[in-house]
């Protein structure tokens, strides 16, 4: 049977229906004068191989742009961290036998993990204290004492520090800048921010602040069609300043809700590059003088202790307000979140775990710690 395509009565969306089988489309933006009624089915990458259930099938999602996809996708995508350092702790307490050699195992696997020297120490110093008070009679109890420590890292990092609410916020425009380097999938989340934020009814503006690279522009414009969302945008090698400030100009002057602005990816080893950044705030700040609102540092998960040093740097060099980490789904370096949290104090606001747009999770302590330390590391 050849797929059809016919009307979705939500959201302006369609539905494929295929030998019984229901697939979901975004209706493509297209430019002022372009033929309409061009389709923009959802990507293999973005619906991340979700499952798709036969129509009228019990749990099948009927809103536009969904796929089905059962499971826990926070657990899913944490899968590979499970399978390294957590996986060995898991393995170490099922000798349940609480001994010195078991304490010493427990110190080399953590120190040997990607979540930094200093938070290694921590979660190790809290199991050694509570083995000093005799409260651990079992490898259960260290376990939960590890999780409640784990929580207790995210939080302390998340305290005192507004959330990250451009929804209810009473900026307008609400002016998020996205930092980090080259590779780390700073545009991919501007276009999931976009998604999610045109999803719950604002008005979202782009600003491709990164002229430095050829494609930056032209991906950033392919999200801006997706999601309904303008792109300001500067000749290749313009000024990145002055490409936020005409943008944070329009954001004002056509009442946008919010404003998202990409910069360049750059090492945090070039002085210059850095020095740029402190410059696309002094410029943006002219526009409005109270932007950014918030500025996301964006790290890739799969560069481990490597993440936590770029950030380092680039905290120094801009007011930081939170963490986007992604790409936790493709490496088993997931803990690296804690050495974040515990390092640096940053707030992390959003992970990503799959190529999907609602694979960019908003951050829950609780959530994540759950997920980390899987159930089925209990140890009965």
């Amino acid at each position: 049977m050849d797929p059809v395509w016919l009307p979705y009565a939500v959201g302006g969306g369609l539905v494929l229906v295929a030998g019984g089988a229901l697939a979901l489309s975004r209706k493509k933006q297209l430019p002022p004068g372009a033929a309409q009624g061009t389709l923009d089915p959802i990507s293999d990458e973005e619906l991340g191989h979700a499952e798709t259930l036969p129509v009228g099938s019990p749990g099948a999602d009927s809103g536009p742009g969904r796929a089905i996809q059962r499971g826990n996708p926070l657990r899913q995508g944490l899968e590979k961290t499970r399978g390294g350092f957590v996986s060995r702790i898991g393995n170490l307490l099922s000798k349940k036998q609480i001994d010195a050699a078991l304490v010493d195992q427990l110190e080399e696997i953590l120190f040997t993990a990607d979540i930094g020297a200093k938070t290694a120490a921590k979660l190790f110093q809290a199991v050694r204290d509570s083995l000093s008070r005799n409260e651990l009679k079992d490898a259960q109890t260290v376990l939960r004492v590890m999780r409640q420590e784990s929580e207790a890292l995210l939080r302390s990092a998340v305290d005192g520090r507004p959330a990250l609410d451009p929804i209810h916020t009473q900026h307008k425009p609400f002016v998020v800048l996205l930092i980090g380097v080259n590779g780390v999938g700073k545009t991919t989340t501007i276009g999931k921010l976009a998604a999610r934020w045109t999803a719950e009814g604002k008005k979202v503006l782009l600003a491709a602040g990164d002229t430095f690279r050829a494609a930056a522009a032209e991906q950033l414009e392919i999200w801006g069609q997706r999601t309904g969302s303008p792109v300001v945008r500067g000749r290749e090698g313009a000024d990145p300043s002055s490409v936020i400030f005409d943008a944070a100009k329009r954001a004002i002057a056509e009442n946008y809700d919010i404003l998202i602005a990409d910069t360049a990816g750059r090492l945090q080893t070039k002085t210059n590059l850095m020095d740029e950044l402190g410059k696309v705030k002094r410029v943006l700040q002219k526009a409005l003088p109270t932007a950014p609102h918030e500025t996301l540092l964006v790290l890739d998960a799969t560069n481990g202790q490597n993440a936590i040093q770029q950030a380092s740097v680039f905290k120094a060099a801009m007011d930081v307000t939170g963490i986007v980490l992604t790409k936790l789904d493709g490496t088993a370096k997931g803990g690296v979140v804690l050495g974040i949290s515990d390092e640096l104090g940053l707030p992390v606001r959003f992970v990503g775990v799959g190529e999907r747009v609602e694979d960019l999770r908003e951050f829950n302590p609780a959530e994540f710690v759950d997920a980390l330390y899987d159930s089925s590391l209990e140890i009965s």
